[in-house]
């Protein structure tokens, strides 16, 4: 089971790598958006632009934000922090939702984390931390 903890965690944090790089790309274009809107044709689609402006900042905060949470949580479970696993639980099952890659990793890391085996490995290093 170790090794699946360890595949989970780079799996986790290749994931958060590309959730992070998209959102900055989104904020970036965001950033474009605002650009266009304060240029010289800006009042003529300043709706548009200021439409599209919200809405990349919005996703591409929140996806940066979901990029961050996943790299901290696979840096967690490589160290086999209880907190890793409490953390990467629920966001498994909301990765089960993206579908077909994050399907894959939310299953995995359910399939993991709720395995007998794999909460034993958490357990130990909660009462290791509590010495």
């Amino acid at each position: 089971m170790e090794r699946h903890v360890r595949l989970l965690a780079i799996l986790a944090s290749l994931w958060g790598a590309l959730a992070t790089l998209v959102g900055v790309s989104l904020l970036l274009l965001a950033v474009g958006a605002l650009a266009i809107l304060v240029g010289p044709e800006g009042e003529a689609v300043g709706l548009a632009a200021g439409l599209t402006a919200a809405v990349f900042a919005g996703i591409g905060g929140f996806t940066l934000v979901w990029g961050v949470v996943h790299l901290w949580v696979a840096a967690r479970l490589r160290r086999r922090h209880a907190l890793g696993r409490v953390v990467m639980l629920p966001l498994a099952i909301v990765n089960l939702l993206v579908f077909p890659f994050g399907t894959a990793l939310g299953a995995y890391a359910l399939w993991i984390l709720l395995a007998n085996d794999g909460r034993r490995l958490f357990e130990t290093s909660a009462s290791e931390t509590i010495r």
